[in-house]
């Protein structure tokens, strides 16, 4: 594939637009969709009502972007919903349902400690197939393959992995006991495994191990747990170490204390791709020293993206905490995935996708004016949530995801 794939952004008066992010960024095979708030786009304000009216009208705006780039809410492969109070969650899904009557995409829920707007209950963003990719692409009829496996937790309201491309995208697993259909008995390290062990299943149901996982977001109760995931996290990732964030949940679905979301490669794509052996198409994990070390990659490359950790205002240098408040750490954050990003031999307006946790909501006007500095085209895709607590007290922290277009080898 040539190495000139163009990154497509675009906005539809249809839907909420936003001076900092774009509504929809397509690169390859994907469209990455903004978060959603339930905005009236005629009005710019919340939706009058409760959760339901509001959950409603974060997919009527998912919806009309979906539509305005010709497609259908079916070409859906994940989504993600944040929600202020975890027990709303059987209230969004029965509006949730009536949005995807065919085909269930992959998804994320998770309780945050606030949401951008303030009267907003509910946030979704998502990830869309793109069969006809961008130029210089030529269009194609990929297929979306949705799968379940019995060996993990079945859901009626999402399917475990669905693939497209050269992805896999998983819905995230909780710790639950796919036989009792129950949260596994321990702590931390016991719900850890078992989120791990019903990932491992899924994968291994789909002929996948996980040394294919580039990903992995995971959302703790309590920060404090970090260590202790990242324990059972090594048994699992022995040689090949994802991309990974952290994201501190105010709540979990059924009160649990660790959630894990992963996106995996799919080296034999979905037809009518040719079924190349899955591990002809290579994985590059990448660090570099212009950007603080972890027990995991800066930066996972498969195919036509590359994922990047979650990134603290941290100094490489020296390891610690930039000084300064929230702007001076916003700018830390954004030089480190800079090196990140430049050390692959890319460009910060590479970027599609951009995910920011705030420690304090009301800094996001602040985080804004030095968000804006580090892009000169148009802007990523962006979504944005508060959250209690942060890695080593941090007041803010930011992952990405980024266009590749040379692809990895042997380039499909």
């Amino acid at each position: 594939m040539s190495n000139d794939i163009v990154k497509v952004s675009r906005n539809t008066d249809n839907a909420p637009q936003n001076s900092v992010s774009t509504q929809t960024v397509a690169f390859s095979h994907y469209n990455n969709i903004s978060a959603q708030l339930p905005l009236d786009p005629k009005t710019g304000n919340i939706v009058v009502g409760n959760v339901k009216d509001q959950t409603e009208q974060c997919l009527a705006n998912i919806k009309a972007i979906v539509e305005s780039i010709g497609h259908v809410m079916d070409d859906m492969v994940k989504i993600n919903i944040f929600v202020m109070n975890i027990e709303d969650i059987d209230v969004i899904d029965e509006i949730y349902a009536k949005f995807f009557p065919n085909s269930t995409p992959t998804r994320t829920v998770v309780a945050v400690a606030a949401l951008p707007m303030s009267d907003a209950l509910v946030q979704m963003d998502a990830l869309i197939s793109n069969g006809e990719g961008t130029a210089p692409q030529a269009p194609c009829a990929l297929i979306k393959v949705s799968r379940n496996t019995e060996n993990a937790p079945i859901s009626a309201i999402s399917t475990q992995t669905v693939a497209f491309s050269h992805y896999n995208n998983l819905s995230a697993q909780l710790p639950i006991d796919p036989i009792t259909g129950k949260l596994v008995k321990g702590a931390i390290k016991e719900q850890a495994q078992q989120c791990l062990n019903n990932i491992k299943a899924v994968l291994e149901s789909i002929d996948h191990v996980m040394g294919d996982v580039v990903k992995t977001t995971i959302f703790v109760k309590d920060i404090a747990d970090i260590e202790a995931v990242n324990e059972i996290c090594s048994a699992f990732f022995k040689n090949d170490v994802p991309a990974r964030t952290y994201v501190n949940a105010a709540a979990l679905p059924m009160g649990a204390l660790v959630q894990i979301d992963t996106v995996v490669s799919h080296g034999d794509g979905t037809p009518p791709q040719a079924p190349e052996d899955t591990r002809h198409i290579v994985i590059e994990a990448s660090n570099t020293e212009n950007a603080p070390q972890a027990s995991y990659s800066h930066t996972v490359a498969f195919s036509h993206y590359n994922h990047i950790s979650g990134q603290l205002p941290v100094v490489p240098t020296n390891g610690e905490i930039v000084a300064g408040g929230v702007k001076e750490q916003t700018e830390q954050c954004l030089n480190n995935i800079k090196a990140i990003v430049e050390s692959v031999d890319h460009v910060m307006d590479d970027i599609v996708k951009i995910n920011i946790q705030v420690k304090h909501i009301v800094d996001i006007d602040a985080v804004n004016q030095v968000y804006s500095t580090f892009f000169n085209c148009d802007l990523p895709a962006r979504t944005v949530v508060g959250v209690s607590a942060i890695p080593m007290d941090a007041l803010i922290q930011i992952d990405a995801v980024v266009s590749n277009c040379e692809g990895t080898p042997p380039q499909a």
